[in-house]
C-alpha cells in the first residue's frame, strides 16, 4: 500500500467522522483516549482496525463481509474483530459465521477521539527516520 494513499484513507475517514459526530459529545476520559489510541496507533494492525471501524460507521457487517469489502483475509479480520470486541468498542449479534457486527453505544459515545487516532497514526506514517 503506498503511502499517499495511506494518507488519502486518513483524511477520508476523518471527513467521514466529522460528518458523522455531531458538536456536543463529551470529552472521553484519559483511560478511553489512552485506549484508542493504543489499539489504533501503538500496536500492529491498528491502520486496519481504523479501516473495520470506518466500514463499520456506514453498515453493519459480519466478519465475511468485511473482509470482501476490504480485501483482507478472513482470519485476520475474524482476529482484529475479536480485539475490537475486547475492548468494547463493537458489539455482535447472533453467533458463530453469521454474526453481526456494529459500533458499541461506548465507541458511539467517545468517536470524536478516533481522530486524534487518525491524526496520530498519520503523523507515525509519515515520520521519516533520519539516521545520523
Amino acid at each position: 500500500m503506498s503511502r499517499n494513499m495511506t494518507c488519502a484513507q486518513l483524511l477520508e475517514f476523518k471527513q467521514m467522522l466529522n460528518f458523522r459526530t455531531n458538536f456536543e459529545q463529551r470529552k472521553p476520559d484519559k483511560q478511553t483516549r489512552k485506549l484508542l489510541l493504543y489499539l489504533f496507533t501503538s500496536t500492529r494492525g491498528g491502520f486496519t482496525r481504523l479501516r473495520i471501524i470506518v466500514l463499520l460507521l456506514q453498515k453493519s457487517l459480519n466478519t465475511h463481509q468485511i473482509a470482501q469489502e476490504l480485501k483482507l483475509d478472513y482470519k485476520a479480520v475474524q482476529h482484529h474483530m475479536q480485539v475490537l470486541e475486547k475492548n468494547n468498542l463493537v458489539t455482535k449479534i447472533g453467533k458463530k459465521y453469521g454474526a453481526i457486527f456494529h459500533l458499541s453505544d461506548f465507541l458511539e459515545i467517545n468517536i470524536t477521539t478516533l481522530n486524534e487516532a487518525i491524526d496520530k497514526l498519520d503523523r507515525k506514517m509519515n515520520h521519516k527516520k533520519v539516521y545520523l
